[in-house]
């Protein structure tokens, strides 16, 4: 089997046996780019070079012979979603805003990355600024499904799961902001872990919504997902919004017995809308998991669950709206050539610079905070985001977890939703409470349609019970038996 289609996991043991090499790991990783990634596009820039630089170097680190000790990341190549910070490589947004930005620094999650010494593959692809659920709205290029190519990979970190799946990164980062880990997650068949809200640090990642947005790990298996938690998550004192809480030892404590632990069904996650197929694998999901002697309860009620996507479609915009308002042509970025004067300049630059999506969230967030709209929209959303943060607090004083569809449907066909907004926010409404609230969350491959589609188990924990949540996550992944499957893109994993 090519290296490319094992786990992290299996590598990193690979790798501390002296079994392989990471030079040879990453050739393996970036040949099956160069095979296969003209058909997923999945990647908006590839370091070739770089890669293998640190690649030898992490050879050197495993061989005992250099400076630093070795971590279950040393030698393994990642990809990362290209809003996340990199000295000397492109980090564009997927946006012509961004086309020839370079970052001076690295995003915190990079440099620990380095520290450990992964290896850095490129930048991958996504919805320009991280606004959209199909990576339809990247302005740079077109990612597939490596499950069907006719179907989107969802988003917006579509580009980071496509990877995965395709084998054209052993793991990578996506971030998640209503969304856009958990739900490419299930549409691609692998696993995507959105942490607690303060969990990871955000410094270095370029803001969509600032309260909302949460980097993750995107990996074949939940091992894969623990071991790369392991190494992002932690205080950072470079972002405000980081908390500092105790880590937990998030790989030891997957094999924990689930005994007696309470899971709890929301009935409004199971409403009108929600795909049969999808339904069905959500449910046998859960099931299984009650013959590790966990305990179901299918009457729990999230009453507000209604009322999240008018919510985040205010809140989300209101910040997008303040967070892309540096974007002018002034100091970095795109200037449009073709203008006259100051005011003329900022208006064709953001113009030109912004896709449809982009611009339409702008301006509905500009609206939202508007004199005379502030109190009627942005407030009253913020009065019901506490309501729906209640509605978990209520369930989590009973429940250690929450089981639900990640997904009303399997990923859709281009240009299916592209066209209707409404539509295409609405296939974010299972994923998007869980922002509001700041929770942990998981997706976890849970079945296939009849045609050969992924399904995903969106698993919900408290805050900052990350353990608790791969622990189930893990226990579910060994019962299911879906983890870890290869389209027919890239050969059957074993």
């Amino acid at each position: 089997m090519e290296l490319y289609n094992y786990s992290l996991e299996s590598l990193s043991r690979q790798l501390a046996a002296g079994e392989i090499s990471s030079v040879e790991l990453t050739r393996s990783v970036l040949e099956r780019i160069a095979e296969v990634d003209g058909k997923i596009g999945s990647y908006l820039t590839v370091d070739e070079a770089g890669a293998l630089l640190q690649a030898e170097a992490a050879d050197v680190k495993l061989r005992g012979n250099g400076s630093g000790k070795t971590t279950p990341l040393t030698g393994i190549p990642i990809g990362l979603k290209d809003l996340i910070s990199t000295v000397g490589l492109p980090t564009t947004c997927a946006s012509k805003m961004l086309i020839d930005y370079r970052p001076e620094y690295d995003a915190t999650v990079v440099q620990r990355l380095r520290e450990a010494g992964a290896v850095i593959t490129g930048k991958l692809n996504m919805d320009e600024f991280a606004m959209g659920s199909s990576t339809e709205n990247s302005a740079l290029r077109k990612t597939c499904n490596p499950w069907d190519t006719g179907r989107v990979p969802g988003g917006s970190s579509g580009g980071s799961t496509a990877a995965v799946a395709a084998g054209t990164a052993i793991a990578t980062l996506g971030s998640d902001t209503g969304g856009s880990i958990r739900q490419p997650a299930s549409f691609c068949g692998v696993v995507g872990l959105k942490p607690t809200y303060g969990r990871v640090s955000r410094y270095g990642l370029i803001a969509f919504a600032s309260s909302l947005d949460q980097i993750g790990p995107v990996t074949l298996t939940v091992a894969d997902a623990a071991l790369l938690l392991g190494v992002i998550a932690g205080y950072d004192e470079r972002d405000s919004t980081s908390i500092n809480q105790p880590l937990d030892d998030y790989y030891g404590n997957l094999q924990k017995d689930i005994k007696g632990l309470k899971i709890g069904l929301p009935q409004e996650y199971f409403s009108a809308g929600l795909d049969a197929e999808v339904e069905t694998a959500v449910r046998k999901a859960c099931a299984q998991l009650a013959e590790t002697g966990a305990l179901l309860d299918e009457e729990i009620s999230l009453p507000h669950t209604d009322f999240a996507v008018a919510t985040y479609y205010i809140l989300a915009t209101a910040e997008a709206s303040s967070n892309l308002a540096r974007y002018d042509g002034v100091k970095y970025g795109f200037r449009s050539e073709s203008s006259e004067g100051l005011l003329e300049m900022y208006r064709t630059t953001r113009a030109q610079g912004f896709g449809a999506e982009v611009k339409r969230r702008i301006m509905l967030g500009t609206y939202a905070l508007s004199s005379g709209y502030y109190d009627a929209y942005y407030r009253k959303a913020q009065q019901v985001r506490t309501l729906i943060t209640r509605d978990f607090d209520k369930v989590f004083a009973d429940c250690d977890i929450i089981a639900a569809p990640v997904c009303p449907t399997p990923a859709f066909a281009f240009g299916e939703k592209i066209d209707d907004p409404l539509a295409m926010y609405l296939s974010d409404i299972l994923t998007i409470p869980v922002n509001l609230a700041g929770l942990p969350a998981i997706s976890v491959p849970c079945g296939f349609t009849k045609a050969g589609l992924p399904i995903g188990l969106q698993l919900i924990a408290k805050p900052f019970a990350e353990a608790t949540l791969l622990n189930v996550a893990w226990q579910y992944e060994q019962l299911g038996g879906w983890s870890g499957r290869r389209p027919e893109l890239v050969k059957e994993a074993k």
